[in-house]
């Protein structure tokens, strides 16, 4: 199980390598559902698979929102792949930072301290997941208002932002 998490942290790593060193928005969207999907992979590895289905449906919604936005308003042509030299080289980079940072605090992750929330079971009631969830919806029912209205906002905050000069948000079309 560690191996597969340890395979699951490194696809993590190179999805967000590969979404911040593309500046084309059709890969980067790709790259986005990506790293969704590879989280909530971590979430279940760590014993919540409730709240994993629930944020990747919600996520990869959103998501689609997104890359359709995104698709409407990029009008190129021929945009930069993961292959071309530019995007290769920022990844490079990337990539050489998180080596140069994970290497200055090696020394103080233990696979033995990983410890999945099922396996403690017998003193528990209800799973781990699930009790996360009733604590959302009961204490953080303002919380969960508040979280809906500031995605509205930006919503059209970022609607307005793209309108242009009164053509509409469509206007590579």
């Amino acid at each position: 199980m560690t191996f597969i998490l340890y395979l699951v942290l490194l696809s993590l790593v190179l999805g967000l390598v590969a979404v911040a060193s593309n500046p084309s928005p059709y890969f980067a969207a790709l790259g986005l559902v990506v790293v969704a999907g590879v989280g909530c992979g971590i979430l279940v590895g760590h014993g919540g698979p409730f709240l994993s289905l629930v944020l990747f449906l919600i996520y990869l919604g959103g998501m689609l929102v997104v890359f359709a936005y995104s698709a409407a308003l990029a009008a190129e042509p021929y945009p930069e792949s993961w292959g071309s030299w530019s995007v290769l080289s920022y990844g490079v980079i990337y990539l050489l930072g998180v080596v140069i940072v994970s290497s200055l605090f090696w020394g103080g992750w233990y696979e033995f301290s990983w410890l999945v929330v099922d396996e403690l079971g017998e003193f528990s009631v209800l799973r781990g997941d699930m009790g996360g969830v009733a604590l959302v919806y009961s204490w953080g029912g303002w919380m969960l208002i508040i979280s809906a209205w500031v995605l509205l906002l930006t919503l059209l905050v970022v609607l307005e932002l793209t309108r242009g000069l009164s053509r509409g948000a469509l206007r590579a079309v």
